[in-house]
């Protein structure tokens, strides 16, 4: 993996634009099934947006290009399912994928509509439950409400703590670097972090009451 970041980092530090073009194409792609488990999309941005601090790269238009290639990525693979229905799960390449086909089904049944939102933070069922949501008739509207608030989650958790690493690097040793990013990064990362344990841990519990209720015995 090393000697390819290298010479990725190296090429697209020198230019800008083609690194945000990097950063939206390994987004999308990480949203298309049976692609997004074999391409490093996560481990690419990640390495990318460490050369925020030293003002190769801007913050914003890192957070942008991830943002816009994951709701496309997601989008397409979604608008694909609900086009198609259940038959495309049973199409190649997806048929020769059965397990993580099962895997994303069996999390959509158990989450339902919260399954968009966590499955945007774990891979590989990333790249199918987008598409599994429109084989399963999930209406574009519930899509769309939970997926896009995931994706501006999901953007700056992996964008920032790459920034937030070089950044404490270059403090420790006295490395010049854009402004005070570091300060103000690790509140958006603490309240990004906070966002995402809040609302896993507000459904766990509904869930968890939802299946005490169904227990007790009618009186």
């Amino acid at each position: 993996m090393t000697s390819f970041l290298d010479p990725l980092i190296s090429f697209v530090s020198a230019h800008a634009g083609l690194a945000y073009l990097t950063l939206f194409l390994a987004a999308l792609l990480e949203a298309v099934p049976v692609v997004g488990s074999v391409i490093p999309g996560s481990t690419i941005i990640l390495a990318l947006s460490a050369l925020v601090p030293g003002g190769d790269l801007k913050l914003q238009w890192v957070l942008l290009a991830a943002a816009t290639g994951a709701v496309l990525g997601d989008g397409s693979a979604y608008w694909l399912g609900h086009r198609q229905q259940r038959k495309i799960l049973n199409t190649w390449p997806l048929a020769n994928h059965p397990r993580v086909v099962q895997e994303s089904e069996s999390f959509f049944h158990r989450f339902g509509t919260w399954a968009v939102f966590f499955a945007r933070f774990v891979p590989p069922i990333r790249a199918f439950v987008p598409i599994t949501a429109g084989a399963l008739d999930m209406p574009p509207a519930k899509f769309y409400a939970v997926n896009i608030p995931a994706i501006l989650l999901w953007a700056p958790v992996h964008v920032l703590p790459g920034v937030l690493a070089v950044s404490a690097f270059h403090d420790y040793f006295g490395v010049p670097h854009q402004g005070h990013l570091g300060k103000h990064l690790w509140i958006l990362t603490v309240v990004a972090v906070a966002i995402v344990l809040g609302v896993t841990i507000w459904i766990y519990r509904r869930r968890q009451n939802g299946v005490v209720a169904e227990a007790k015995p009618r009186a």
